[in-house]
């Protein structure tokens, strides 16, 4: 008896290690760290002291690895600064990071809540731009108290995120058409119906000739944090992560969601009904990406234009992505983009690099996550993972 207590605790022992290095979390976090390393070096490929101590590289090696050292960390301690704190403007930079976070989070959530449901959303796009057009025409052309008038601006938003997002559910369960070909045509229909309206005398200011419309009233937009541009819509994305994560995990109708997600076949078999599954993960999704929406036209800009959306929606799918589809892995994903989106600016105004590598670091983030194995590989996890069985093996012999 004795003799199979000592064996189980090593087993327990492993079982433990290969949770912590094989889990997601770790795989997530190290395909970042990968990511950050390559941007460094191809920081440093294009910076113009590295390329000149290249040039006597073996003359006075020291020289060139300095100059690439200093190209990587100087980037990113400008990315830092830009982001999170510099000792000139204090928290002010990640108070910024969280602005630029809340449309990425909510989108992202939308995304991350359809793959879950076995869909591709690709029309976050097309859902933010309907959300916010139909949240910015209550801000700027109604005129109501002050909560009912930002309470009306949250509700049509998200309405109208939820409608563009319900329809393709809709199609694909009455019609079974592919909802990424429906998301991506949404998307174009979405962005030139909000062209269209711009430059009508509905939506467009009076008196100015450029597709703007009027600035939202006073009592449509979210309350802002004095001496920055962080507003209440960050409370709303952390409600709607909250929301997400106990639809998902703790209600009914999210577990038919993840089962249809896994098997559409035995789901439909245990009795859930598929097609409604299917147009309610679309439209719940098509609400969460319309509250980014609604982030962007009530709280960042509070004007609404032909460019409202800017690359969000795209970006949400990546954000989803890196979030691996949960909740709060694509509220801390969404955080982490923001991050770049914020410091990216302050990087190259302070060391010249770029803008664009923060695309590319992104991308290599993205790619690492989505290769497990290849992390894995990198990092000699696949071998960990051989030995502990085979230690698990010869304790059990």
């Amino acid at each position: 008896m004795s003799e199979n207590k000592r064996v189980a605790a090593p087993k327990a022992q492993n079982d433990l290690f290969r949770k912590i290095t094989q889990g997601p979390g770790l795989v997530s976090v190290l395909g970042v760290i990968v990511a950050l390393v390559i941007g460094g070096l191809l920081i440093a490929v294009t910076d113009r002291r590295v390329i000149e101590t290249a040039g006597y590289f073996f003359a006075r090696p020291g020289d060139f690895l300095s100059a690439v050292w200093k190209a990587g960390t100087q980037s990113y301690v400008a990315l830092f600064n830009g982001s999170i704190y510099n000792s000139a403007q204090g928290f002010s930079p990640f108070l910024e990071t969280l602005t630029v976070s809340t449309p990425l989070i909510c989108a992202g959530l939308g995304v991350a809540l359809a793959f879950r449901a076995g869909l591709f959303n690709i029309g976050a796009q097309g859902q933010i731009i309907i959300g916010a057009t139909m949240a910015g025409y209550v801000g700027f052309a109604w005129n109501l108290p002050i909560v009912l008038h930002l309470l009306l601006v949250i509700v049509f938003g998200l309405i109208g995120g939820a409608l563009w997002g319900g329809l393709v559910g809709l199609l694909k369960a009455r019609t079974g058409a592919h909802e990424v070909i429906l998301t991506i045509m949404f998307n174009y229909v979405a962005l030139y119906l909000l062209d269209f309206l711009m430059n009508t005398e509905m939506f467009r200011r009076p008196g100015s000739t450029n597709p703007i419309s009027p600035v939202l009233g006073s009592s449509a937009v979210f309350p802002s944090l004095p001496g920055s541009r962080l507003h209440l819509g960050f409370v709303m994305a952390i409600a709607l992560t909250i929301f997400v994560a106990w639809l998902l995990k703790r209600s009914t109708l999210g577990f038919e969601l993840r089962a249809v997600g896994h098997n559409p076949a035995a789901a439909q078999t245990a009795g859930v009904n598929v097609a409604r599954a299917t147009i309610l993960a679309m439209a719940i999704a098509g609400a969460l990406a319309g509250a980014a929406g609604v982030a962007q036209v009530a709280g960042t800009e509070k004007v609404l234009t032909a460019g409202i959306a800017g690359s969000l929606g795209f970006d949400a799918i990546t954000v989803a992505l890196l979030g691996r589809s949960t909740p709060w892995g694509t509220f801390f994903a969404g955080l982490l983009f923001g991050a770049f989106r914020a410091g990216a600016v302050n990087m190259q105004i302070s060391t010249g690099t770029p803008i664009d590598i923060v695309l590319v670091v992104q991308s290599l983030i993205v790619l690492f996550i989505a290769a497990p194995p290849l992390v894995k590989a990198i990092f000699g996890l696949n071998k960990k993972k051989r030995k502990t069985r085979s230690a698990t093996t010869m304790a059990g012999a």
